[in-house]
């Protein structure tokens, strides 16, 4: 067994499988989205050595997803007999979860980075908690949050360098958008 593609396997796995259960849910429901993407990493998995693992391997996963979640909708509409009025509105929702839709691709990774973002925040210590959400999400000067709280200029400096330190080690990769996402409206 490829060792090296063991290792890179467990990082898609833990990259994506949140954001293509997300994604799996939107097409075909709750029931059958962890199933739809099981399937995707099994059978990418059995085709470990047969394809490439590169920048393209997100795209990869959400189309592998989109096709598997086609197939339960008109396995579901031959097996249910669904009238006509069902198969459109499960052709409409295809339509739209559309992988190639970058921006419904782009919105649900939002929300999962979000998400993440948000739990790092929440497990900073609270007085570190209060001066990042101040200065970060309140856009406050160091000096404004250290009037507001009652605290010295460098008990607020100490607690930004916490947080950063912190969030910058806990959110690695996720680094650099940190700062994209926290201009934004939450």
């Amino acid at each position: 067994m490829n060792e090296n593609f063991d290792v890179t396997y467990k990082v898609l796995f833990r990259k994506y499988y949140p954001s293509l259960i997300f994604y799996a849910t939107r097409l075909v429901g709750e029931e059958e989205a962890e199933d739809v993407v099981q399937d995707v990493f099994v059978e990418l998995w059995r085709r470990k050595d047969s394809i490439e693992i590169g920048d393209q391997i997100q795209a990869f996963l959400y189309r592998a997803v989109y096709t598997r979640a086609l197939n339960v909708l008109k396995h579901r509409n031959v097996e249910d007999g669904y009238c006509a009025a069902m198969e459109e509105i499960n052709q409409k929702r295809a339509e739209f979860y559309q992988p190639d839709n970058n921006e419904v691709i782009r919105r649900i990774e939002d929300r999962e980075l979000r998400k993440e973002i948000y739990n790092a925040i929440n497990e900073l210590p609270d007085k570190c908690k209060e001066v990042f959400k101040l200065s970060y999400l309140h856009e406050m000067k160091n000096k404004e949050i250290a009037d507001v709280l009652g605290i010295s200029l460098r008990t607020v400096e100490a607690h930004m360098y916490k947080a950063l330190k912190y969030l910058r080690s806990r959110l690695d990769p996720l680094w650099i958008i940190l700062f994209l996402f926290l201009w934004r409206d939450w």
